[in-house]
């Protein structure tokens, strides 16, 4: 069995997803584990981790979602254990969730950095599991990737640590970036893995999610939740007046607006847009749910107002759910167009 660490420089780099198209390519048993937690969810009374609950689906792991993190707190960490309790908890977890598989992908926190005071760091963690540091790197900008490897390798100290290499996620152009940088990070003596291209439909939410997020009730169209969310909309106008907006025309926006207003809803659901947020739990008429379901468009009825939804959504990562069919073959595709597998994984 092999123990793979897979770390990031900065937050949101696509660890996750990495793991989850590396995974479903490789065809082996694989578990997975995320020692410290930093998605926390609460449900039934347990508390987990929500990329933990998500890759544990999406690769049908049995073992319990909430034995594959130690805790989400560093007060509480650092309360419950020291430095050599620390280290025996991960080898006690490691084992557990490695049970008769043939690699563990185990997940730090939000960078490379996170967890150091509590010694479940990624580098911590490589070291007492003997594992290979995978790096997930991304950036706005080539200079701002260049900077984050060439920062990681002058000065961070990997010593008595198996550095496997980096994966470059979200790039824009690929031919253009090996053609100018790659010859720069051979130099540095980095290991690239892979050169992943930038997906706009992985960096917007699915209806799914924002389901979730809002703990919305979903009174229509339920089989289409996993639609990608490009644009939103507040319909706060007329629906003659909105009709005349070229943004409303486009098919991947999603419409705001209160549960009375039956002629916004309609003009919506007519412009086949990918759903409508319904505020301040007001539900429409039963003609309207019964003409969203008949043109599959998702109807989520929300308690807060307008204002509130839509400033919640602003704010919401696209993060990876468990249902996201088309997310997950894409990710599954890229890995296996422009990850070296046989590299990473030997």
């Amino acid at each position: 069995m092999k123990n793979f660490v897979f770390t990031s420089l900065q937050k949101n780099a696509g660890k996750t997803s990495v793991i989850v198209g590396i995974s479903k390519v490789s065809n082996k048993k694989i578990g997975y584990i995320k020692p410290f937690g930093d998605r926390l969810m609460y449900q039934k009374k347990r508390l987990w981790d929500h990329d933990a609950s998500v890759v544990a689906k999406l690769l049908e792991i049995k073992e319990p979602v909430e034995e594959m993190t130690i805790g989400f707190d560093h007060s509480k960490l650092r309360y419950l254990y020291d430095e050599k309790s620390s280290r025996e908890k991960l080898i006690e977890v490691v084992k557990r969730n490695s049970n008769g598989k043939e690699y563990l992908f185990v997940e730090s926190g939000e960078d490379i950095c996170h967890g150091t005071s509590v010694q479940l760091d990624a580098l911590s963690v490589c070291k007492a599991i003997d594992g290979k540091l995978i790096v997930v790197v991304s950036g706005e900008d080539e200079d701002e990737i260049l900077d984050d490897i060439t920062f990681f390798k002058q000065n961070i100290d990997i010593d008595g640590v198996h550095f496997g290499g980096v994966i470059i996620n979200k790039l824009r152009n690929i031919k253009e970036f090996k053609n100018i940088h790659l010859d720069y990070l051979n130099q540095l003596d980095v290991n690239v893995l892979g050169l992943l291209p930038y997906q706009s439909e992985l960096t917007h939410p699915t209806l799914k999610l924002i389901s979730e997020v809002l703990s919305a009730k979903v009174i229509a169209g339920e089989d289409a939740l996993d639609s990608i969310v490009q644009e939103t909309f507040v319909g706060a106008m007329s629906a003659d007046a909105v009709l005349r907006v070229e943004k409303f025309k486009k098919k991947d926006k999603l419409i705001i607006t209160s549960g009375d207003r039956s002629d916004m809803i309609l003009a919506s659901i007519d412009t086949e847009c990918r759903g409508l947020i319904l505020t301040n739990n007001i539900l429409p008429p039963a003609n309207i749910i019964a003409r969203a379901s008949e043109k599959k468009v998702p109807i989520l009825l929300v308690k807060t107002d307008t204002y509130q939804t839509a400033r919640r959504i602003n704010e919401i990562v696209p993060l990876l759910t468990g249902s996201e069919t088309k997310k997950i073959k894409l990710l599954k595709k890229l890995v296996q167009d422009h990850v070296n597998l046989d590299k990473l994984l030997e």
